[in-house]
């Protein structure tokens, strides 16, 4: 067999050369060992079964499947037998409403849906299937109406002719998540997927028995990316998932990862988990005593399940600086990355050793960047998007008459060639003095906070901006038990030190707490844990007025009020 193009080839050739290698873990529910193990011959398996069932359906060559779950062995066997079928992937996310589900699945023209382990918003989700869509469901689905994957993969013989995709064949349709409006879908090609994922194994250097958790959704491209292919790609590793939020840190201690990736929004939450066992300044005398801060550190990395974790990467949206050298006091180098769905994630890395706070690294080597002449970054990639689905206008306006991508992100380039994330142009606003405000880089200031978890900047058409924000779970409830006037005072000492950071036009006229949750589920995050900025303006905007005319640093809303 020749060298791999595909991620899919890649998967082929492990199946014949190291076929009893433990490839996936995958928990089942109980209790922290019960885990079904997969080698590469039993996953392969079940997947040239599920292709072979595919195949009998008939279907015309390149029809898409749908593929709704949380990450799972199966997710990833449920896609491989697409591929084998001859057919294209279109994954959802596990935490949308009907309607985008319905949007979603009709917009792709999917012939069948594979429904797999998801939470009770699926009670919710499962409005937007078409009336008559095939479905089939994997293990430790939700019970339902559905063919069912065991009893079907026992019906048929494994596929043996699989189909033989070219790299610049359709593999897969992302639809984004959404945060400005309807989704659209990004087409991506066996050949985009596999250059992308060898990029990355070179510049990361993939290792025999790297073990790599995935949890973050596999809808997205940064985690089909990562997780999928990257692991389909090394073969040799071990790919572990996530059981539940629940169970989450048992499963980091279980997989004990050496590569390790999540979202700002997380890596604070363990942070914030750090500080309600070891109090800040506490933590902060421990480490400057040389024996004892080795101690705490081991301790620390070991509750995480990250001791032995040799690469962390933080991705999606910006991380505070302040939470990356953190991380680096207890041992942890976090890098931070730079893609997008458009260029299947492959754009700007911080390698081990180089990594700068603020900054998400250089190009790859084979990838090239410029900021145009208003400021928004532009990427040459071989990750480039073949299109969006059936949207050729909205494909022509994403790309320069040169064939860059154009990013809606605007940023700037250092001496070395660093690149600095500013803002997105779509989110910047105008206040009543004239004075255009870049919300992201005040918002990144304002979360480096222990009682803050997430914050919206807004005040477009008001005189000064403000943020609205969401308390940390332990900020809240102190607030909630009679604290409010001590968390009422933190929150003022650190509006007033971001607004010293800030030019005037830039600085806070107040923070407006509030007390709902943010979540995918109600359409106030996106399903990668990105604030959704129209809903969260739409949701507490018609209070701007009242809130300007207290005159006070901190506001809190009730949800009756």
């Amino acid at each position: 067999m020749s060298e791999p193009t595909t991620i899919l080839q890649s998967a082929l050739q492990w199946e014949r050369d190291i076929p009893d290698h433990r490839f996936m873990f995958q928990p089942l529910g109980g209790s922290a060992d019960n885990v079904k193990v997969y080698t590469w011959a039993q996953m392969m398996d079940e997947a040239r079964r599920m292709a072979a069932w595919i195949k009998t359906q008939d279907w015309e060559p390149g029809s898409m499947i749908a593929l709704c779950s949380k990450n799972c062995a199966w997710w990833v066997m449920a896609d491989l037998a697409i591929w084998m079928a001859g057919h294209v992937t279109v994954p959802i996310y596990p935490t949308l409403d009907a309607d985008t589900v319905g949007y979603i699945l009709e917009h792709s023209e999917a012939k069948m849906l594979f429904v797999g382990k998801l939470d009770a918003v699926w009670d919710v989700m499962k409005a937007g299937v078409p009336d008559g869509l095939l479905q089939v469901a994997f293990p430790l689905s939700p019970q339902g109406p559905y063919e069912r994957w065991d009893d079907l993969i026992g019906s048929v013989d494994p596929l043996q002719e699989v189909a033989d995709r070219q790299p610049e064949e359709l593999a897969t349709i992302i639809y984004t998540s959404g945060s400005t409006g309807r989704p659209k879908g990004v087409m991506q090609s066996f050949e985009n997927m596999f250059a992308c994922t060898r990029g990355l194994a070179e510049a990361i250097t993939l290792l025999e028995g790297d073990r790599y958790l995935s949890y973050l959704p596999m809808a997205h491209g940064m985690e089909r990316w990562l997780g999928e292919c990257s692991s389909l790609y090394n073969g040799k590793g071990e790919l572990y998932f996530a059981e539940s939020i629940d169970t989450f840190v048992r499963d980091l201690q279980r997989a004990r990862p050496t590569i390790f990736l999540s979202v700002p929004r997380l890596w604070a939450k363990f942070q914030l988990g750090v500080f309600a066992k070891m109090p800040p300044k506490k933590l902060d005398l421990f480490l400057k005593i040389p024996i004892l801060s080795g101690i705490v550190k081991k301790k620390i990395l070991t509750n995480l399940g990250l001791a032995q974790c040799r690469m962390a990467g933080s991705g999606s949206a910006p991380i505070p600086k302040e939470l990356i050298e953190w991380y680096k006091r207890l041992g942890l180098e976090l890098l931070e990355g730079y893609g997008m769905t458009e260029n299947f994630n492959y754009s700007h890395i911080s390698k081990p050793g180089e990594g700068v706070p603020g900054y998400v690294g250089t190009p790859y080597d084979d990838v090239k960047a410029r900021i145009a002449d208003d400021g928004e970054i532009q990427v040459l990639s071989p990750g480039a998007m073949l299109g969006y689905y059936k949207q050729p206008n909205e494909t022509a306006d994403t790309f320069t008459e040169d064939g860059w991508l154009k990013t809606g992100d605007r940023g700037e380039i250092d001496e070395d060639g660093r690149l600095k994330i500013t803002g997105r142009t779509k989110e910047i606003f105008k206040t009543s003095k004239g004075k255009y405000v870049a919300p992201a880089p005040i918002e990144n200031l304002l979360n480096n906070h222990p009682r803050i978890e997430l914050a919206c900047v807004g005040g477009s058409g008001y005189p000064q901006p403000s943020a609205v924000i969401k308390l940390s779970e332990e900020a809240w409830k102190q607030a909630q038990g009679g604290g409010r006037e001590e968390v009422a005072r933190d929150l003022e000492a650190h509006l007033g030190a971001v607004n010293a950071q800030l030019p005037n036009f830039e600085r806070l006229a107040f923070l407006a707490v509030v007390a709902e949750e943010w979540l995918p589920e109600n359409g106030f995050l996106t399903p990668t844990m990105k604030i959704r900025r129209a809903s969260i303006e739409k949701a507490y905007g018609p209070f701007n007025d009242g809130w300007y005319g207290q005159g006070t640093k901190v506001v809190w809303h009730e949800p009756s009020t």
